[in-house]
């Protein structure tokens, strides 16, 4: 932009005051008026003001920059210091916090153990974390003396003093990583401990849960049983007897502890769902007494009449062998007629349990009657069976010499395989039953032979050289492996 210069034959000339324009000698800015029209005194004010104002700026700006203290702006030995111990103090913190926050973590941990597991290994495991406590505390007392004896903010900190704070406070970072360090092995060593905790938590609300559906199921499977018109009292009671411990699993693992709450909600369930089964096969179990009522009824009826012939075989017996043969049987007749009468007795007796609908007593007596019946049919059968026997044997004691001899050969060769000589273990039980054997052949000859101790002998013969075999094999089973 040009600027257009005055024009010099233009002559000066006054203008005349306009009423807005100040008066003069009275400037309406701060700018001090040093015009020529400007009064005397009051050009001196204004060039006094002029000649204050870099002096007093000159004072402002220090402090200004210096925030309005009185630290030095440029730093120096004092401020280097000042800055190690606030980034000492800054570690320290971090450090602080990090103990801090795995200290909690950890109490959680040791929190759950306690809550499930009462061991020794848990109990060790407490007063360890215990101790730890204690050395955090004294860890974390060090750090929190170390902080409020400095104070770092203060404009007149001397080097010396930041010098010994930045040593007291790495030193109490240094002790509380140590602590860290053994905080974290603790730790470390706690995983049994803590998996097994955690795993019987995470099983305990399942665990109830099963148990309480176990028990509806029970109740609903025992109420279909009542409508359709069987008692089941028995049932009831079992099912009656869970509800205190249904209770107690309502009550909460808070009150009663999570091993004996995991307990009781497994024997719970068991109990409930064995209640269940029944009350579903209980129409079957009714039907099958009344099956068991009819056959064991007409079981008994053939054993009484089977009873009545054992009078002829020893009849027959007494008459052909020698008395050894037979005294063990006299009292078959008398036995079978006592036992079948027996059972018949416990038959009625099942009968009236079955119209009550007492099932644990019905089943019950229906088993005494088949032990009964068993019995009788064995000493009715022995009769039969030993004449039998008695008949072979005088018919033709080479079969039943034969066919122990051959036992005793095959033993000794098998003794004898891959050997020299036999196993003495082995050879004088087989010498001992070829000797038993000869003897027993001998008490063939006479008048009147004990048959039935030649065949006692001979079984118990063929018996013994079984358990040398038996023996044999197992041995050289052991030695191949």
């Amino acid at each position: 932009m040009t600027a257009t210069p005055s024009r010099p034959d233009t002559p000066f000339a006054p203008r005349a005051q306009h009423p807005a324009c100040p008066r003069p000698g009275r400037p309406s800015g701060g700018a001090p008026d040093l015009s020529p029209r400007a009064s005397g005194p009051v050009r001196a004010r204004d060039l006094l003001t002029l000649v204050t104002l870099p002096l007093l700026a000159a004072l402002a700006l220090p402090a200004a920059f210096a925030g309005g203290g009185t630290r030095r702006w440029f730093g120096g030995r004092a401020e280097s210091q000042r800055a190690e111990a606030q980034a000492a103090k800054d570690d320290a913190a971090a450090a602080f916090y990090e103990l801090d926050t795995a200290q909690r973590d950890l109490r959680i941990s040791i929190e759950t153990i306690t809550a499930v597991d009462d061991s020794p290994a848990a109990r060790r495991a407490v007063s360890v974390f215990d101790a730890l406590g204690r050395r955090i505390d004294e860890a974390s007392h060090q750090y929190i003396n170390a902080v409020d004896a400095h104070d770092l903010d203060r404009d007149d900190l001397e080097a010396s003093v930041a010098a010994r704070a930045r040593a007291e406070l790495t030193a109490a970072k240094d002790e509380l990583t140590r602590v860290k360090q053994e905080l974290d092995r603790f730790e470390e060593g706690l995983g049994p401990l803590l998996g097994k905790a955690e795993t019987q938590l995470a099983r305990l609300a399942p665990a109830v849960e099963r148990a309480r559906q176990a028990l509806l199921a029970a109740t609903n499977a025992l109420d279909g049983v009542r409508s359709s018109g069987l008692r089941a009292d028995d049932l009831a009671a079992r099912l009656a007897a869970l509800g205190p411990e249904l209770t107690r699993l309502n009550q909460g693992a808070g009150q009663h502890g999570v091993p004996q709450t995991l307990e009781r909600a497994d024997r719970v369930a068991r109990d409930a769902e064995a209640v269940r089964a029944e009350a579903e096969r209980l129409p079957e179990r009714a039907a099958e007494i009344d099956h068991r009522l009819v056959s064991l009824r007409t079981r008994a009826e053939a054993l009484r009449t089977r009873s009545g012939q054992v009078d002829p075989v020893l009849s027959e017996l007494r008459r052909r062998f020698a008395a050894a043969c037979w005294q063990d049987l006299q009292h078959v007749p008398e036995q079978a007629a006592q036992s079948v009468a027996q059972a018949e007795l416990k038959l009625r007796e099942a009968r009236a349990a079955r119209d009550e609908q007492r099932w644990p007593d019905a089943t019950s007596l229906l088993s005494t009657v088949r032990a009964l019946l068993n019995d009788t049919d064995e000493a009715v059968s022995a009769a039969g069976d030993r004449l039998r026997r008695l008949n072979a044997v005088q018919k033709d004691p080479r079969q039943e010499i034969d066919r122990t001899r051959f036992a005793i050969r095959d033993a000794q060769r098998l003794a004898m395989a891959g050997r020299a000589t036999p196993d003495p273990r082995h050879a004088r039980p087989l010498d001992d039953s070829v000797g038993r054997l000869e003897r027993a052949i001998g008490t063939l000859e006479g008048r009147h032979p004990d048959y039935w101790h030649f065949l006692t002998e001979t079984e118990a013969v063929r018996a013994t050289v079984a358990r040398v075999v038996s023996q044999i094999r197992e041995d050289r089973g052991a030695g191949s492996a």
